[in-house]
């Protein structure tokens, strides 16, 4: 089995990992360094995307204009027909004699020129 010699390497061993005195505390760093590589993914795969979504919403909000075609967060397609001077409210028009209020963030899209969502096609 395990010779006399292996055993008695074994403890010397366990005896020399034991540390010196009972109550020193390992340092504060051994507590921390566990925990690093966790905080580190969470702001890679959570914190940074969101702050780049973040930024291009704010880049979408602040460009919209008069005229331009927009979709609110509540699914109605409208046209932007007035921005509120201090830039909180912007008014759509929704029809022809229809014009609504929104906040400028429930605005979740600016929808591209070229569409066109009334269904009509243009023929040559």
């Amino acid at each position: 089995m395990i010779s006399a010699q292996i055993m008695a390497w074994l403890i010397l061993a366990q005896a020399d990992a034991a540390p010196a005195a009972v109550g020193e505390q390992p340092p504060f760093w051994a507590f921390i360094a566990p925990y690093l590589p966790i905080v580190l993914l969470f702001v890679v795969l959570i914190i940074l995307p969101q702050r780049r979504e973040q930024a291009k919403r704010d880049k979408m909000l602040n460009a919209m204009k008069k005229n331009d075609r927009v979709l609110t967060s509540s699914g109605i397609i409208g046209t932007v027909a007035n921005i509120s001077a201090d830039g909180k409210e912007v008014t759509l028009k929704v029809d022809d004699n229809t014009r609504i209020r929104f906040l400028r963030t429930s605005i979740t899209h600016v929808m591209a020129e070229d569409s066109n969502t009334d269904g009509a096609t243009t023929s040559a």
